[in-house]
């Protein structure tokens, strides 16, 4: 028997747990972005008029790409903890994938906001 694995903790794996959950949620709601590839970078290869982008949308190649350091390290000063960090990380997740097919981010959660 090998001893237990130890847990995910680092930034890197907390990052595609999160992201990971959010895209199972989305594809439950969603079967336009089931057969979508969801990908994760560290950085976009180049800033656009807006800034630097969190994330890519190709809908010609049926792609999300995430870019894992503009989500995290972008954030409000005092807001850059775990918790703020997990929001802004589903948050990117959500508005792209509103993005891919087209709809608010708000309208992504069929079931509405009282549940």
């Amino acid at each position: 028997m090998r001893p237990p694995l130890p847990p995910l903790d680092g930034r890197l794996d907390t990052f595609d747990l999160h992201v990971g959950s959010a895209v199972e949620l989305l594809r439950s709601m969603w079967p336009d972005l089931r057969p979508v590839r969801i990908e994760i970078a560290a950085m976009p290869s180049h800033a656009d008029p807006d800034g630097l982008p969190r994330w890519l949308v190709d809908t010609e190649a049926q792609r999300i790409v995430l870019f894992r350091v503009p989500i995290e390290r972008l954030l409000e000063h005092g807001h850059d903890d775990a918790l703020h960090r997990r929001v802004a990380i589903e948050g990117a997740v959500f508005r792209a994938a509103a993005q891919y097919i087209g709809r608010e981010p708000w309208e992504m959660d069929p079931r509405g906001f009282d549940e």
